[in-house]
């Protein structure tokens, strides 16, 4: 079996998860008759202290859903030119709410606050309204920068000068809050709605939640039954988010203490390799010009061995530590590295 580092997507439903899956009470939830998912979006709700959640098939989904609930057609978006939201998602954006994005610059994961400034439009005859600004914590897939409360209120002070709606895509938040040592409510404040995933760090099989106002909730549900997002006994896999959110968060400082190990094997073998004050969270970026690799020839070797980690360029790779990895894999890995480079 192979030692994956590519993402922490590709974790598995633990036996826990499992059985509540089989066991769940279920219903048909396009109807409003699941329980088992009520109570999961009350939960995230709750714990998020938002009025109301929504479950989705997926973070891109959640993402979407919410972009073609706060705006219309011809208005514009802010957001971050790394992220998930502007790189990964299909084109969304312009496909399925038909408003155009800007991207924003940001030095480990911030905008500054002058180019947000800058790039909200002033009224006029000839100018798209800028309607909406994304946010992403954490930031980055290939990073994965943790971004405070403070910060996120700076951008959204800014935001409503404008009248603009503040979205965050939440997708590993639990790896910000715990990087940061807060509560996730406290980073959902001064945001007008936000989505987190639990096939990432949490290890469930399916879904994100997406979270707001009971009216901003209300339509996103119409919305998400437009896009064909809606689901019949979606309980057996509410179930699994149940037992994520009962049991993985607090298991997440694993996995940034398994990131910080790699990180340090690597600078042992080269400093050149990897940045240690940039490994916040789960995630490490690995450069393999300062050996006079490239990351081909390096995703390959390690191939051979059972070990599948991510490129992301030329030269740099991704790895991210997840539940399905533990520290002896870890020392594997660089290990590995070590012999392939040398």
């Amino acid at each position: 079996m192979y030692k994956d580092f590519r993402s922490d997507t590709v974790t598995q439903a633990t036996p826990a998860m499992r059985r509540a899956m089989m066991e769940a009470e279920v219903g048909d939830d396009i109807l409003g008759e699941d329980p088992t998912v009520k109570k999961l979006e009350n939960m995230a709700a709750s714990l998020f202290q938002k009025e109301a959640a929504l479950l989705t098939v997926s973070g891109t989904m959640a993402n979407q859903i919410a972009i073609m609930t706060a705006t219309r057609p011809g208005e514009e978006i802010l957001l971050g030119e790394e992220s998930h939201m502007y790189n990964l998602e299909v084109g969304g954006i312009a496909a399925l709410s038909g408003v155009q994005a800007r991207a924003l610059k940001s030095s480990c994961g911030k905008f500054e606050a002058a180019d947000v400034r800058k790039l909200i439009r002033k009224p006029g005859i000839q100018a798209p309204v800028s309607r909406m600004l994304c946010l992403e914590n954490t930031y980055d897939l290939n990073r994965g920068y943790p971004l405070s409360p403070a910060y996120q209120a700076e951008m959204a002070a800014i935001a409503r000068q404008y009248d603009m709606f503040v979205y965050l895509d939440g997708a590993r938040i639990f790896n910000a809050a715990l990087a940061l040592q807060v509560k996730v409510s406290d980073l959902a404040q001064n945001i007008d709605a936000l989505q987190f995933c639990l096939t990432k760090g949490l290890a469930a099989p399916f879904g994100s939640l997406l979270l707001g106002s009971r009216e901003f909730i209300a339509r996103a549900r119409w919305i998400r039954q437009r896009i064909g997002g809606g689901m019949r006994q979606a309980g057996h896999m509410a179930a699994a988010g149940l037992v994520a959110l009962e049991t993985m968060t607090e298991r997440l400082q694993q996995d940034h203490d398994n990131a910080r190990r790699l990180a340090a094997g690597l600078c042992a073998i080269d400093e050149r390799l990897t940045d240690m004050d940039l490994v916040l969270t789960n995630i490490v970026q690995i450069d393999f010009a300062s050996v006079g690799k490239t990351a081909q020839f390096v995703t390959d070797a390690l191939l051979t061995r059972g070990i599948k980690i991510k490129l992301i360029g030329e030269t740099t790779c991704r790895m991210i530590a997840h539940a399905g990895v533990g520290p002896e894999d870890v020392d594997e890995a660089v290990q590995a590295i070590r012999e392939i480079i040398r």
